[in-house]
């Protein structure tokens, strides 16, 4: 069994729960490597709106990078990985990754994905969303990149948050070829009784 390289990017919108459950998930994985950046913002965000800490994020991290560090290793094409995930995406670090604009570590990496022809999934958390966020979706995408907005389905019947928040971590993951059993699927057993 091979280790896949991931690196989890988590910048400064709301939806810090998402971003647990995808580190979560992937820290408990004895086949991924996880490297791990939260911006300030992010830090901000996460102390506005829930009891989380930072550490929930970067406890079973192989690596975890500073924000303002462009000269870590996810700032250079030849810093190999398996795929980039920034969860929440906010509409700040988007429009960076749409334009190249690469001012932070987590810019910087973002850019260097998709040069490299690397997975980039951008989990995008803002309602409503204005033609400029279209537009650099749009753009985003366009470049290689894969969105995945924050809107969790409920087919599952979630009965807590967490259940909302692993669904949506698991569709990540999908991108990702990453394994996990985060979420029923769509016509799993379990789930007929609603049919």
């Amino acid at each position: 069994m091979s280790t896949k390289r991931i690196l989890l990017a988590v910048s400064g919108a709301s939806g810090m729960p998402y971003a647990a459950s995808l580190a979560k998930a992937l820290a408990h994985r004895s086949d991924v490597e996880l490297h791990v950046i939260v911006s300030d913002a992010a830090r901000t965000v996460m102390a506005a709106e829930s009891d989380l800490t930072p550490d929930v994020l970067t406890v079973g991290a192989h690596a975890v990078y500073e924000p303002d560090d462009i000269a870590a290793p996810p700032a250079s094409g030849s810093w190999r990985h398996d795929g980039m995930i920034v969860c929440p995406c906010s509409m700040a670090t988007l429009s960076a990754v749409a334009t190249g604009f690469g001012h932070t570590l987590i810019h910087r990496a973002a850019d260097v994905a998709l040069k490299e022809r690397r997975k980039l999934v951008l989990v995008s958390r803002e309602t409503p969303l204005s033609a400029i966020h279209l537009e650099n979706m749009l753009s985003a995408t366009r470049a290689g990149a894969i969105i995945v907005p924050a809107s969790p389905g409920f087919y599952h019947r979630p009965a807590t948050i967490e259940d909302l928040t692993d669904q949506l971590a698991g569709r990540v993951l999908d991108q990702l070829d990453v394994p996990h059993n985060l979420f029923a699927r769509w016509g799993d057993e379990e789930n007929q009784s609603w049919n």
